[in-house]
């Protein structure tokens, strides 16, 4: 089965808006960590686990704007093929799924900096949080 070219073009903005959103999000925490006090070694680890989803975030972002400019009708290229966007797919699924799992570090780590409750509360929603996305991004027939 192969996939059409609007396919593609509908699953490229989507992608866009949900990696914006998810970047804007991602940007917000490594900004209030940045100006935050706090210099331990977990606060860290939040900065660098929320600066590396961000980052992915956006090439996810540009890779996807290379896919819509691509498959849009009347675009600059004609008799486009898949194989013509085949580097920004890779690059924008990756980055895509190292942004998810560094989104759910954030959330997971994030409940370590109150109490030992909270950190096992928050380890616990980020890894239910990866496993449904994960549940959700497979086909599964009954």
């Amino acid at each position: 089965m192969q996939i059409t070219l609007e396919y593609w073009n509908t699953l490229a903005n989507q992608t866009i808006l949900i990696s914006s959103l998810l970047s804007g999000f991602s940007i917000t925490v490594v900004a209030n960590l940045l100006v935050s006090d706090k210099k331990d070694k977990l606060t860290n680890k939040i900065l660098k686990s929320a600066t590396l989803s961000a980052g992915c975030f956006l090439v996810t972002v540009f890779a996807m704007i290379q896919i819509s400019m691509i498959t849009t009708p009347g675009g600059y290229i004609k008799n486009v093929v898949a194989k013509d966007f085949l580097i920004p797919r890779i690059i924008g699924m990756l980055t895509f799924m190292i942004g998810l799992f560094s989104l759910t570090a954030m959330i997971s780590l994030s409940g370590w900096t109150k109490s030992k409750k909270i950190g096992i509360f928050t380890t616990a929603v980020g890894i239910l949080t990866l496993l449904l996305i994960f549940m959700t991004m497979i086909r599964i027939s009954f």
